[in-house]
């Protein structure tokens, strides 16, 4: 059975919108996977620690066999080998990749939370995921465009295209 999934990447640490990228590139080649869709990036102040380089954002969107845990384990894969460390949370990071939507799913155990907790207070993945479907809905109807017109502001600015 096939799902749509909504993937947030982030990155602030050794040249951020390469890591992303890079990964876009590399969910795209995960088994039982099609790369439906990829936003712009955006760039962004930190949440959390102020004293850390600003972040770059954007989303894709798959759509995949995998279950929902196997594609964590995917993301959670991809995200070692760009040398992602857990040391500080809402630290600085080379790559985070959030399962933010997995079709209709509510899932909430020890390892997945989605739809991702956080996902109405961020801008900087509310945008994204409105730039791949403007008239998305989480599983309980709210709307990402109503959502992203009540979020706080954290000076999101769009990023040009990366040359190919």
């Amino acid at each position: 059975m096939t799902t749509t999934a909504y993937i947030g990447l982030g990155s602030n640490l050794a040249d951020p919108a390469s890591q992303l990228a890079h990964a876009v590139a590399e969910l795209a080649g995960l088994p039982g996977t099609v790369l439906e869709a990829q936003s712009p990036f955006y760039a962004s102040r930190p949440v959390g620690p102020a004293d850390q380089p600003d972040f770059i954002n954007g989303a894709v969107r798959l759509a995949t066999n995998l279950d929902a845990h196997q594609l964590l384990d995917q993301m959670q894969a991809i995200e070692q080998a760009h040398g992602r460390v857990r040391v500080q949370h809402w630290g600085p990071r080379t790559l985070d990749l959030d399962l933010l939507l997995f079709g209709e799913a509510v899932i909430h155990d020890d390892r997945l939370t989605v739809p991702h907790p956080e996902l109405p207070n961020r801008d900087f993945v509310l945008q994204p995921l409105l730039d791949l479907a403007a008239d998305l809905t989480l599983p309980d109807g709210r709307s990402i465009a109503a959502l992203r017109r009540d979020c706080p502001d954290n000076q999101l600015r769009k990023l040009p295209p990366l040359p190919r």
